[in-house]
C-alpha cells in the first residue's frame, strides 16, 4: 500500500463532519453528559467503537487511494483521535493528526489527518474566533501550514461554523465573524496555495460562502455530486444540499483533477419521510442506529507536483 500510494500522483484531500465523536468518558468542563452511558443517548463503549470503525470505513471508501489529508469537524478530544488513528480499522493507515482545543461548550473541536510521508506540517496554530454579542465560544479555526512529497507548500484551515440553532437570521452574524476572521488570515498569506475546508453550516449562495469567494477563493465544491444519487453532502427536509465546502486559491485551482461526494451505498438509507435516499445517520432524535454521520464525505484530487 505505501508504495502505491508514494508512486500516485495525486493528493486525495478528504473532509467530513463525523456527527458527534465524542467518547464515554465525563469531561467536567464541557457539556458532554448527553453522550454518556447514563444520558439521554446512552452511549457506551460498544457504540462508540461501533461509530469509530464505522468513520475509518467511511474515509477508506473515499477513494481507491488512501486518503492524504482528511478535514474532520465534530471530534471532542485526543483520545477519540488517538483511537481513531491507533485502534480503528484506520491502525494500519499511518495516519498523524492535528487538532484544536477549543472553548466550544459541548467540547467539540476539528482536526487534520494527514499522512506523515505525503504531507509534513512546518507549523500550526489554532485561531480563536472572538463572540459577538450573544454569540457562544465557538470552534477554533485550525491553520496548518505544510509541505507536500513534491515540494508544494500547503496553507490549510479547517472551520466548523456556528450552527442555525435560533434560526438563520439570528444566527448569520455569528457565521459571517467566523469567515471574517479567515479573511484576515488569508489576507496576510497572500497569493499562496491555500485550502479551507470544513463545515460552514451556510450554503454555497449564502453571503458566509460569498465574502471567501470575494477574497478570490473558488469554491470547488459548490456542485459536487455523489456517483450513486446523492446531489449534494447533505440533506435536510427532502433538499440535497451542501453545507459543507471545500475553498481553494486560484493556484490551486488548475490542480483539480475532481471533487465528489462518496456516496457509497452503505452511507445511505430510504427517506421514509421524503422518499430517495439520505445519508446514514448515527441518531434519528434519540434512536440509535449503528448508522456514520449526517453528512457525507466530501473528496477533491489534486494532482500534484504537476
Amino acid at each position: 500500500m505505501l508504495l502505491s500510494i508514494l508512486l500516485s500522483s495525486f493528493l486525495i484531500f478528504v473532509e467530513l463532519n463525523c456527527e458527534n465523536l465524542f467518547d464515554c468518558r465525563h469531561d467536567s468542563l464541557k457539556q458532554d453528559t448527553e453522550f454518556l452511558p447514563d444520558g439521554k443517548r446512552h452511549w457506551n463503549r460498544t457504540r462508540y467503537w461501533c461509530k469509530l470503525n464505522n468513520i475509518g470505513q467511511e474515509l477508506l471508501s473515499c477513494s481507491p487511494e488512501l486518503p492524504s489529508l482528511v478535514a474532520l469537524c465534530e471530534v471532542e478530544n485526543d483520545t477519540v483521535l488517538h483511537d481513531l488513528t491507533r485502534r480503528s480499522l484506520l491502525r494500519n493507515a499511518g495516519y498523524e493528526y492535528l487538532m484544536t482545543s477549543s472553548l466550544d461548550v459541548r467540547g467539540l473541536d476539528v482536526a487534520l489527518l494527514y499522512q506523515p510521508f505525503l504531507f509534513r506540517p512546518i507549523c500550526y496554530e489554532t485561531i480563536t474566533v472572538p463572540p459577538l454579542n450573544n454569540m457562544r465560544p465557538t470552534r477554533d479555526i485550525l491553520y496548518i501550514k505544510g509541505e507536500t512529497l513534491h515540494r508544494d507548500t500547503l496553507h490549510i484551515f479547517i472551520v466548523h461554523a456556528p450552527s442555525r440553532y435560533g434560526g438563520e437570521r439570528y444566527s448569520r452574524p455569528f457565521r459571517m465573524q467566523v469567515c471574517n476572521q479567515l479573511s484576515d488570515a488569508i489576507r496576510e498569506i497572500g497569493k499562496e496555495k491555500i485550502i479551507i475546508a470544513g463545515d460552514f453550516n451556510d450554503y454555497a449562495d449564502d453571503s458566509s460562502l460569498r465574502k471567501l469567494e470575494e477574497e478570490g477563493l473558488v469554491n470547488v465544491t459548490k456542485d459536487a455530486k455523489g456517483h450513486h444519487g446523492a446531489k449534494a453532502n447533505y440533506r435536510h427536509e427532502g433538499l440535497w444540499k451542501n453545507l459543507d465546502h471545500v475553498l481553494v486559491s486560484p493556484a490551486l485551482e488548475e490542480k483539480i483533477d475532481t471533487a465528489y461526494v462518496n456516496d457509497a451505498h452503505f452511507l445511505l438509507e430510504e427517506d421514509p419521510k421524503y422518499g430517495g435516499y439520505c445519508p446514514r445517520r448515527t441518531f434519528h432524535g434519540f434512536r440509535y442506529q449503528p448508522g456514520y454521520s449526517d453528512h457525507l464525505p466530501l473528496v477533491v484530487r489534486f494532482q500534484d507536483g504537476k
